[in-house]
Protein backbone atom coordinates (compact mmCIF):
# COMPACT_ATOMS: atom_id res chain seq x y z
CA UNK A 1 0.00 0.00 0.00
CA UNK A 2 1.58 3.48 -1.03
CA UNK A 3 1.61 6.04 1.63
CA UNK A 4 0.47 10.07 0.66
CA UNK A 5 2.79 12.35 1.61
CA UNK A 6 0.38 15.43 2.92
CA UNK A 7 2.07 18.85 3.65
CA UNK A 8 2.03 19.48 7.17
CA UNK A 9 -0.54 22.19 7.99
CA UNK A 10 2.02 24.49 9.86
CA UNK A 11 3.77 24.75 6.40
CA UNK A 12 0.55 25.57 4.31
CA UNK A 13 -0.24 28.00 6.67
CA UNK A 14 3.33 29.54 6.30
CA UNK A 15 2.97 29.84 2.26
CA UNK A 16 -0.36 31.53 2.66
CA UNK A 17 0.45 34.20 5.33
CA UNK A 18 3.75 35.03 2.60
CA UNK A 19 0.71 35.15 -0.21
CA UNK A 20 -1.23 37.34 1.48
CA UNK A 21 2.02 39.25 2.15
CA UNK A 22 2.19 39.68 -1.43
CA UNK A 23 -1.26 40.55 -2.21
CA UNK A 24 -1.04 43.52 0.28
CA UNK A 25 2.17 44.77 -0.95
CA UNK A 26 1.22 44.62 -4.56
CA UNK A 27 -1.94 46.47 -3.22
CA UNK A 28 -0.54 49.14 -0.92
CA UNK A 29 2.17 50.15 -4.60
CA UNK A 30 -0.89 50.43 -7.00
CA UNK A 31 -2.81 53.03 -4.27
CA UNK A 32 0.73 55.29 -4.01
CA UNK A 33 0.54 54.86 -7.93
CA UNK A 34 -2.69 56.52 -8.13
CA UNK A 35 -2.20 58.85 -5.39
CA UNK A 36 1.03 60.12 -6.92
CA UNK A 37 -1.40 60.46 -10.31
CA UNK A 38 -3.57 62.30 -8.73
CA UNK A 39 -1.43 64.79 -6.93
CA UNK A 40 0.49 65.27 -10.46
CA UNK A 41 -2.65 66.38 -12.08
CA UNK A 42 -3.26 69.07 -9.41
CA UNK A 43 -0.48 70.30 -9.43
CA UNK A 44 -0.63 70.87 -13.40
CA UNK A 45 -4.30 72.04 -12.42
CA UNK A 46 -2.96 74.58 -10.22
CA UNK A 47 0.10 76.03 -12.26
CA UNK A 48 -2.57 76.68 -15.36
CA UNK A 49 -4.39 78.53 -12.81
CA UNK A 50 -1.61 80.74 -11.49
CA UNK A 51 -0.69 81.46 -15.27
CA UNK A 52 -4.43 82.39 -15.99
CA UNK A 53 -4.44 84.44 -12.89
CA UNK A 54 -1.16 86.47 -14.15
CA UNK A 55 -2.28 86.70 -17.32
CA UNK A 56 -5.75 88.26 -16.25
CA UNK A 57 -3.21 90.96 -13.85
CA UNK A 58 -1.24 91.55 -16.99
CA UNK A 59 -4.42 92.76 -18.88
CA UNK A 60 -5.42 94.69 -16.02
CA UNK A 61 -2.19 96.50 -15.87
CA UNK A 62 -2.21 97.10 -19.76
CA UNK A 63 -5.99 98.57 -19.55
CA UNK A 64 -4.47 100.68 -16.33
CA UNK A 65 -1.89 102.37 -18.52
CA UNK A 66 -4.29 102.34 -21.94
CA UNK A 67 -6.22 104.56 -19.06
CA UNK A 68 -3.33 106.89 -18.04
CA UNK A 69 -2.21 107.86 -21.77
CA UNK A 70 -6.27 108.21 -22.65
CA UNK A 71 -6.41 110.84 -19.65
CA UNK A 72 -2.92 112.62 -20.75
CA UNK A 73 -3.68 115.62 -22.78
CA UNK A 74 -0.44 115.37 -24.53
CA UNK A 75 -0.03 111.15 -25.41
CA UNK A 76 -0.62 111.08 -28.72
CA UNK A 77 1.91 114.58 -29.48
CA UNK A 78 4.31 112.50 -27.40
CA UNK A 79 3.67 109.01 -27.41
CA UNK A 80 7.56 108.57 -28.59
CA UNK A 81 8.16 109.56 -25.15
CA UNK A 82 6.32 106.12 -23.43
CA UNK A 83 9.32 104.12 -25.34
CA UNK A 84 10.78 102.29 -22.73
CA UNK A 85 12.65 98.65 -22.73
CA UNK A 86 12.39 96.19 -20.13
CA UNK A 87 15.36 97.40 -18.23
CA UNK A 88 14.30 101.36 -18.28
CA UNK A 89 12.73 102.27 -14.53
CA UNK A 90 11.30 105.63 -15.11
CA UNK A 91 10.67 107.74 -11.59
CA UNK A 92 7.65 107.88 -10.05
CA UNK A 93 8.31 110.71 -7.74
CA UNK A 94 8.04 113.80 -10.38
CA UNK A 95 5.88 116.37 -10.01
CA UNK A 96 4.81 116.98 -6.67
CA UNK A 97 6.69 120.38 -5.65
CA UNK A 98 6.41 121.69 -9.41
CA UNK A 99 4.27 122.31 -12.31
CA UNK A 100 3.90 119.15 -14.34
CA UNK A 101 5.57 119.16 -17.89
CA UNK A 102 3.65 116.71 -20.36
CA UNK A 103 7.12 115.07 -20.45
CA UNK A 104 7.78 114.92 -16.61
CA UNK A 105 3.94 113.64 -16.56
CA UNK A 106 4.57 110.72 -18.50
CA UNK A 107 7.50 109.89 -16.78
CA UNK A 108 6.14 109.42 -13.76
CA UNK A 109 3.21 107.54 -15.36
CA UNK A 110 5.73 105.10 -16.79
CA UNK A 111 7.55 105.10 -13.20
CA UNK A 112 4.41 104.51 -11.49
CA UNK A 113 3.18 101.87 -13.78
CA UNK A 114 6.21 100.22 -13.93
CA UNK A 115 6.13 99.60 -10.43
CA UNK A 116 2.70 98.64 -10.19
CA UNK A 117 4.21 95.58 -13.18
CA UNK A 118 6.68 94.80 -10.38
CA UNK A 119 4.68 94.26 -7.58
CA UNK A 120 1.63 92.32 -8.72
CA UNK A 121 3.78 89.68 -11.17
CA UNK A 122 6.75 87.75 -9.96
CA UNK A 123 9.75 89.48 -11.21
CA UNK A 124 7.74 91.32 -13.66
CA UNK A 125 8.76 93.14 -16.47
CA UNK A 126 6.99 95.64 -19.20
CA UNK A 127 8.47 96.88 -22.53
CA UNK A 128 6.35 99.37 -25.20
CA UNK A 129 7.62 100.54 -28.47
CA UNK A 130 5.66 102.24 -31.31
CA UNK A 131 3.91 98.95 -33.21
CA UNK A 132 5.98 97.80 -35.70
CA UNK A 133 3.27 98.68 -39.33
CA UNK A 134 3.59 102.20 -37.83
CA UNK A 135 6.54 104.57 -39.16
CA UNK A 136 8.09 106.27 -35.98
CA UNK A 137 8.39 109.71 -38.18
CA UNK A 138 5.09 109.90 -39.61
CA UNK A 139 2.67 110.71 -36.18
CA UNK A 140 2.41 106.63 -35.20
CA UNK A 141 -0.78 106.54 -33.26
CA UNK A 142 0.02 102.79 -31.79
CA UNK A 143 2.01 101.36 -29.25
CA UNK A 144 2.85 98.09 -28.42
CA UNK A 145 3.09 96.74 -24.56
CA UNK A 146 4.83 93.54 -23.93
CA UNK A 147 4.67 92.51 -20.16
CA UNK A 148 7.07 89.61 -18.87
CA UNK A 149 7.30 87.53 -16.10
CA UNK A 150 8.83 84.23 -14.23
CA UNK A 151 7.24 81.09 -15.61
CA UNK A 152 6.00 79.00 -13.01
CA UNK A 153 7.35 76.32 -14.63
CA UNK A 154 10.04 73.44 -14.57
CA UNK A 155 13.04 74.38 -16.39
CA UNK A 156 13.51 73.02 -19.77
CA UNK A 157 9.99 73.45 -20.02
CA UNK A 158 8.76 74.40 -23.07
CA UNK A 159 6.46 77.65 -22.72
CA UNK A 160 5.81 78.40 -26.19
CA UNK A 161 2.23 77.23 -25.80
CA UNK A 162 1.65 80.12 -23.32
CA UNK A 163 3.17 82.41 -24.65
CA UNK A 164 1.13 85.07 -25.93
CA UNK A 165 3.34 86.90 -28.25
CA UNK A 166 3.38 83.73 -30.69
CA UNK A 167 0.98 84.04 -33.51
CA UNK A 168 0.22 79.85 -34.73
CA UNK A 169 0.25 79.75 -38.69
CA UNK A 170 -1.79 76.92 -40.13
CA UNK A 171 0.91 74.13 -40.95
CA UNK A 172 0.83 74.78 -36.63
CA UNK A 173 4.52 76.49 -36.26
CA UNK A 174 4.61 79.45 -34.12
CA UNK A 175 6.11 82.51 -35.22
CA UNK A 176 6.89 85.73 -32.96
CA UNK A 177 4.53 89.14 -33.27
CA UNK A 178 7.35 91.23 -31.97
CA UNK A 179 10.61 92.42 -33.41
CA UNK A 180 14.05 90.78 -31.81
CA UNK A 181 14.31 93.36 -29.64
CA UNK A 182 10.93 92.68 -27.65
CA UNK A 183 10.98 89.18 -27.97
CA UNK A 184 10.04 87.11 -25.01
CA UNK A 185 13.06 85.74 -22.88
CA UNK A 186 13.37 81.30 -22.56
CA UNK A 187 11.81 80.77 -18.76
CA UNK A 188 9.11 83.61 -18.65
CA UNK A 189 5.64 83.85 -20.02
CA UNK A 190 5.05 87.12 -22.05
CA UNK A 191 1.64 89.02 -22.75
CA UNK A 192 1.14 91.22 -25.76
CA UNK A 193 -1.22 93.61 -27.05
CA UNK A 194 -1.63 97.23 -28.72
CA UNK A 195 -3.23 100.40 -27.42
CA UNK A 196 -4.43 102.96 -29.89
CA UNK A 197 -3.67 106.14 -28.31
CA UNK A 198 -6.65 109.00 -29.03
CA UNK A 199 -6.00 112.46 -29.92
CA UNK A 200 -7.24 114.74 -27.33
CA UNK A 201 -5.21 117.58 -28.12
CA UNK A 202 -3.47 118.91 -31.41
CA UNK A 203 -0.64 121.05 -32.10
CA UNK A 204 -1.35 124.16 -33.63
CA UNK A 205 1.95 125.25 -36.12
CA UNK A 206 0.75 128.92 -36.51
CA UNK A 207 0.74 129.88 -32.84
CA UNK A 208 3.34 126.77 -32.32
CA UNK A 209 1.19 125.44 -28.79
CA UNK A 210 -0.88 122.62 -28.34
CA UNK A 211 -4.80 122.85 -28.69
CA UNK A 212 -7.14 120.85 -27.12
CA UNK A 213 -11.01 121.48 -28.23
CA UNK A 214 -13.03 123.21 -25.82
CA UNK A 215 -9.97 125.47 -24.03
CA UNK A 216 -9.93 128.98 -24.80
Amino acid sequence: MQRINRPHPTTAHRRQRGITLIESLVALVISVLGIIGILGMQMRTLVDSQTATRRAQAVRLIEDLSERMRVHPNALINIKSYESDFDDLPSADGCTDTACTPAALITRDLGSWKQSVRTNLPLGQASIFIAPWEDPDDNPTQVGVLISWRANEKDGLDTDDIDATKIRDADGTLSSATNEDNACSEGRICHLQYITVAARCGFDTEKEKTFCPGSK
